[in-house]
């Protein structure tokens, strides 16, 4: 009896617990209804409540605060929740169909049991959530790393150059940095602040290290300044061995994130010595340093390399008034403009406006201030001589005997002067001061890095190049003034400058100042005669270009036995030489480019170490005498031409390239040493044929001039190719050409060589007037064209055929490069025909200037929104042309459109 009381106990426990478990399910399905829309509600408010601490969080992260973890836990949850409940509501149809009987069954049982489940879990998780989602702070003040902070000026424009270093700074791929830059433009400022900026810009950084490395590079030093950061700083550790001191300092660094700040470096620091673990990606430490040499900074492999650029006119001035003051500003109505030249004169180093700023602040007088102008342009302002130039002349102290000679040497030219690379190692060569060659053509590589060096050093600075890609250099002023200071004032072997580019000087110079000098310059003046026989025993350099000479005194030179250099160029009404030019023995350079001469005196053999001639751009020039050229046996650089020569016949001298070309050519045959060349114009194919015979014109030949080669049709390009100098290439007047063919050329029993070298060195080319010519393909061989003209080729439909390449490539098996990625300066006029550049867009990456006339046929660039890119390109032409231009798209045409400008 009592088992089966039971077992009837237990069944009804049974019926129970699966009644109940029947009416939760029921609850799921029957309340769906309800739930949902609560569900929907629910899920606005919790999209509401993690808006609001989200801002809240933005807020104090713009105030440099760091969120709290468990508000970034809070905010990742919500972002989840609302995710899937969004899911939830989303799948809710199809559930709400399967609902019957006024919503109390459902089609799917299960199935809605189960949605119904996970609705009601995920309201009730939201009500959780959101009562969790209380907080008295989203977020609190993140520790700086540990940093000394270092006094600092008040800075002008650097806010640019500090965004730059911080973006690097918090890269991971960049470890090291290095700032390069002028003496006096502000490293040390720079890299100040970026110490003092740790100290309040939230990082990840443990520690931050500054020290001074300067001229006098010692590892103890550095390791001393080191070890007082990390906590090595008691007498013990700093009598430790300099190798025991770097594994301490390692030792501590290598578990640290660190930053170590290096001002002022000279040259390389070997890291190991001084116990720096590199730094790198994996250890995520950083190293900046400051340098005035780039070439430091690619010894120290710093993987950025970030100039330092003097202040612009705006940035400049008012960097000056802020120290100058308003009081002295105002104190008069003329000072303003007068301060104005005086910030200007001090060209945007921000040492020279801080020193000369503070000196005037208590200038009140104009007359004051045009004292300080005047003694500015003399270079002899004592606020510059005893402050700023000593601070730049440390750069100047650590250069090689040669390069301060060579850098000295640029002061002779006028301020904001840009000096041609190549014209400047020709002068250096003459003087002997490139003495580790005899050669021009070698002596160039010298040059060259030694103008390199300097660039590196910040002493020089690369100009823009000229129209036909032609290479400069320029200095800027203050280290112009400081090098006149230098050369002046203190070495005792360079006292003998005299200098006075561009001094506005109507009359030569007294009798005196010519005594003891060595190097004198009065380029860019004024004055029409040299009347005075002055001597000057130890001249040896003598710039007179740019004046207005009309005559030269006689005995003017008679007194310059060690005269080396004379540059008398671009007097165009200086009509004739003085035959006194004969006492010139030790002349080894002379320059008579554009100038008016006529014709050269006989008495020019008594030069017998003439090095360099240059007789271009004489469109006057009319009579070389006969055997004058070939007396000068170790001539080395020969140019002239490049204007047309005057037709005068008269006398059997008379120079005619068409009639006398053999004359000159056999005198220019006997110069065995001779390296570059130019020479008039070439008017026939025997005649280019003749010429290209001799191996010393074919490697000596800069530049080639072919006109009017009236009985040629087909002009094989490829004659020209081992003409290891060219540099320019001119062609004009071929009216009966009608192709420039590159045909492969065979020495006897061995095929040509790689073409893809070929013409590696040219870099102006000129055609016009080659009526018939209709395309000029063959510059594909070219990769270093800076410059192309085409003009007046009346047939001329393309400039680079995509049929003729495609053949020639496959003819001399090569694939045809890229073309024009060198190119600076594309000119096209009066093309009628031309249709087409090039069929598909071009990089260009050093493209800065295109000048389109009369080519009405010409509706498509090469170019596209990629084309040039960074670079500030102009294009010029005609109005109505620009508007009908078809574009590959509309962002190309945008990219382009600030670029013209009409004609």
């Amino acid at each position: 009896m009592g088992n089966c009381f039971s077992v009837q106990c237990s069944f009804e426990n049974i019926l129970i617990r699966g009644w109940d478990c029947i009416v939760r399910r029921a609850n799921y399905v029957c309340k769906l209804k309800k739930t949902l829309p609560t569900l929907s509600t629910a899920l606005a408010e919790l999209r509401v409540k993690k808006n609001d601490v989200q801002r809240e969080v933005d807020l104090a992260e713009q105030r440099q605060l760091k969120r709290l973890d468990q508000v970034q836990l809070w905010l990742s949850r919500a972002e989840t929740m609302i995710t899937e409940a969004e899911n939830l509501i989303a799948d809710s149809p199809q559930q709400i169909n399967n609902l019957c009987l006024g919503g109390c069954l459902s089609k799917n049982c299960l199935s809605t049991y189960k949605f119904g489940k996970k609705v009601a879990k995920m309201l009730q998780d939201i009500r959780d959530h959101m009562s969790k989602g209380v907080f008295d702070r989203v977020a609190e003040t993140q520790p700086a790393a540990s940093v000394v902070v270092r006094p600092e000026d008040r800075t002008v424009a650097l806010e640019s150059t500090i965004d730059k270093v911080w973006s690097c700074i918090m890269d991971n791929d960049v470890g090291i940095i290095g700032l390069y830059g002028i003496g006096g433009v502000g490293k040390t400022t720079l890299l100040t602040q970026i110490n003092n900026k740790f100290s309040t810009t939230p990082n990840d950084f443990d520690v931050v290290i500054w020290a001074l490395v300067s001229k006098d590079y010692n590892v103890e030093k550095i390791q001393d300044e080191i070890g007082a950061n990390v906590g090595f700083s008691n007498e013990s550790w700093k009598i430790k061995r300099v190798d025991q001191k770097a594994v301490d300092i390692n030792g501590v660094l290598r578990n640290k994130r660190f930053v170590v700040l290096l001002d002022d470096l000279w040259k390389r620091v070997d890291l190991n010595k001084v116990g720096i673990p590199e730094p790198s990606q994996e250890n995520g430490s950083k190293l900046i340093f400051t340098t005035r040499s780039l070439e430091v900074c690619g010894e120290m492999e710093a993987r950025n390399k970030i100039k330092v650029e003097c202040l612009k006119l705006e940035e400049a001035w008012k960097l000056f008034q802020e120290k100058v003051g308003d009081e002295t500003l105002h104190s008069h109505p003329d000072i303003p403009k007068l301060a104005k030249q005086v910030a200007e004169e001090c060209c945007g180093l921000p040492l020279a406006l801080v020193t000369i700023g503070r000196a005037m602040a208590c200038k009140t007088t104009p007359g004051e201030w045009n004292y300080a102008i005047q003694k500015l342009k003399q270079s002899t302002l004592p606020k510059m001589e005893n402050e700023v130039y000593p601070l730049l002349k440390f750069s100047y102290d650590y250069l090689s005997p040669t390069m301060k000679c060579c850098l000295l040497y640029c002061c002779l030219y006028p301020e904001d002067y840009t000096i041609p690379k190549s014209r400047l190692v020709e002068y250096w060569f003459c003087e002997g001061l490139l003495n580790e060659f005899d050669r021009i053509s070698e002596a160039q590589m010298q040059g060259d890095h030694i103008i390199n060096s300097l660039i590196y050093a910040c002493l020089l600075e690369r100009a823009e190049e000229s129209f036909d890609g032609e290479e400069r250099v320029k200095m800027h002023d203050v280290i112009r003034d400081m090098g006149l200071w230098i050369a002046c004032e203190l070495e005792e072997k360079e006292k003998s400058f005299f200098v006075k580019a561009g001094a506005q000087l109507l009359e030569e110079p007294d009798v005196k100042a010519w005594e003891g000098a060595k190097r004198m310059s009065m380029m860019h003046n004024q004055i029409k005669v040299m009347r005075g026989t002055p001597k000057c025993p130890n001249l040896r350099t003598l710039f007179l270009s740019r004046n207005k000479f009309q005559a030269i005194n006689d005995g003017f030179f008679q007194f310059m036995p060690q005269l080396t250099v004379l540059d008398l160029s671009r007097n165009r009404k200086l009509y004739a030489l003085p035959k006194g030019i004969s006492e010139l023995i030790s002349l080894e350079c002379l320059d008579l480019s554009e100038t008016g001469i006529t014709e050269l005196p006989m008495e020019m053999t008594s030069l017998t170490k003439l090095k360099m001639l240059d007789l271009s751009y004489m469109e006057h020039l009319e009579r070389i005498p006969q055997n004058l050229i070939s007396s000068f046996s170790k001539l080395q650089i020969f140019r002239l031409g490049d204007l047309p020569i005057s037709d005068y016949h008269e006398e059997d001298n008379v120079l005619d390239w068409d009639n006398d070309n053999e004359r000159l050519i056999e005198e220019l045959k006997s110069l065995q040493h001779l390296n570059i060349l130019r020479i008039p114009e070439i008017q026939n194919m025997s005649a280019l044929q003749s010429f290209l015979s001799h191996h010393l014109f074919r490697c000596s030949t800069e530049q080639l001039e072919l006109r009017d080669f009236r009985e040629t049709n087909v002009f094989n390009v490829l004659c020209l190719e081992n003409m290891e100098r060219l540099e320019i290439l001119r062609i004009g007047g071929c009216g009966n050409m009608e192709e420039m063919k590159m045909e492969k050329l065979h020495t006897r029993g061995s095929p040509s060589t790689n073409y893809t070298s070929r013409f590696h060195t040219l870099r102006e080319v000129r055609i016009s007037s080659c009526y018939k010519l209709k395309d000029v393909t063959w510059l594909f061989l070219a990769p270093n064209l800076r410059y192309l003209a085409i003009w007046h080729c009346s047939e001329m439909e393309e400039i680079l055929s995509e049929g003729r390449l495609r053949d020639v490539a496959d003819e001399v098996g090569i694939p045809y490069p890229t073309p024009f990625l060198n190119l600076q300066t594309l000119s096209l006029r009066e093309l009628p025909e031309l249709k087409s550049i090039y069929w598909d867009a071009l990089p260009f990456p050093c493209l800065k200037r295109i000048y389109i006339e009369d080519c009405p046929k010409l509706k498509k660039f090469p170019l596209n929104s990629d084309s040039a890119k960074g670079n500030h390109i102009t294009i010029k032409g005609e109005r109505d042309w620009w508007e009908q231009l078809e574009w590959e798209n509309e962002a190309t045409r945008n990219a382009f459109l600030p670029s013209f400008q009409a004609y």
